[in-house]
């Protein structure tokens, strides 16, 4: 687990224009200065991202929101002021201090203060806004572990900071606030039913925005097997369809089907909990790519609570080969 010695100098990397991997509650970020646009753009070479995909800066608290945007509605007070530290990215106007290389040349910008003691601590240690998005390949699985980090991107981090394991293990819930009513662009580890008590309204979750935010790419989070994805009833009977092919396949089993028999190379147990079942769906799909599994059958979850963030996750990994 990273000491205060680590967390130091990790600052000094951050100052010096390098790239460290820091742990937050939903996954490992790839953190970089973000007032330094030559570490910005490094933070893209080292994962292949687009240029034109935003990042998140990441703040240290509430307080500090004013100085990395333009202005900041009462609806993004409201929401920051209840869910931060926490799993909530705000898009709102971009500031002076948040160069075009950070926002994909948009004049938006998506911050949030994440709710782990180790980024809360590199993040004061610093003293500024660290751009960070998962530190993986662009469009891979997220990594929730330092390990995941050092397996995927070895010695192009200069220093990965350990957090131990991820709690959520789903990205942040990123909330449009520029407009007169708010949206959730990703849905995350803040829950669509939460958002809606605090705000005391619906609130919808567009399939298309006209703001470019993280993980919205047509296959993301996807592992190197196909995923094919099917009702819960036909799980087992598309598994053993797809084994007597010559697939290895690996399966999401249902935690209602949990005693049924099925024919496959490798099989994951879902947890009942949603939490859970968050927490560990990274750690499944790359679980399934070691064991050396080609497709792996799942189905999505009841889209409500942290079941509209996985369903989301599941769809990204399966692309436009998704079957539904």
């Amino acid at each position: 687990m990273a000491t205060a010695s680590d967390i130091e100098k990790a600052a000094e990397v951050l100052r010096a224009g390098g790239l460290v991997a820091l742990p937050t509650e939903t996954v490992y970020g790839l953190g970089a200065n973000a007032e330094d646009p030559a570490a910005v753009a490094r933070i893209f070479q080292v994962k292949g991202r687009p240029p034109s995909h935003p990042l998140i800066v990441h703040i240290g608290g509430a307080e500090h929101l004013d100085e990395w945007v333009e202005e900041v509605p009462a609806t993004a007070r409201l929401l920051a002021g209840h869910f931060w530290p926490g799993p909530l990215t705000l898009v709102l106007r971009r500031g002076r201090r948040v160069p075009l290389e950070a926002t994909g040349g948009l004049e938006t910008v998506a911050v949030r203060v994440p709710d782990h003691p180790v980024a809360l601590a590199l993040l004061s240690a610093f003293g500024g806004g660290v751009t960070a998005p998962s530190a993986n390949r662009f469009g891979s699985v997220s990594p929730t572990t330092a390990d995941h980090v050092r397996a995927e991107l070895g010695d192009a981090v200069d220093l990965v900071l350990d957090g131990g394991s991820c709690g959520v293990g789903v990205e942040s819930t990123i909330v449009d606030v520029t407009g007169e009513t708010p949206s959730i662009l990703r849905p995350g580890g803040v829950t669509r039913e939460d958002l809606e008590a605090v705000l005391g309204c619906p609130i919808e979750v567009p399939s298309t925005s006209h703001v470019r935010v993280p993980g919205q790419h047509p296959s993301h989070y996807a592992p190197r097997a196909r995923v094919v994805l099917v009702e819960p009833e036909e799980v087992v009977a598309e598994a053993g369809r797809a084994q007597e092919e010559g697939h290895q396949v690996g399966v999401f089993l249902p935690a209602a089907s949990a005693d049924t028999p099925v024919k496959a190379h490798a099989v994951v147990a879902l947890p009942e909990s949603l939490d859970a079942y968050a927490r560990g769906l990274y750690g499944f799909l790359r679980e399934l790519d070691q064991q050396g599994c080609d497709l792996i059958v799942a189905s999505l979850p009841a889209e409500q609570g942290l079941g509209l963030a996985i369903a989301n996750r599941l769809r990204r990994a399966a692309g436009p080969r998704s079957s539904q």
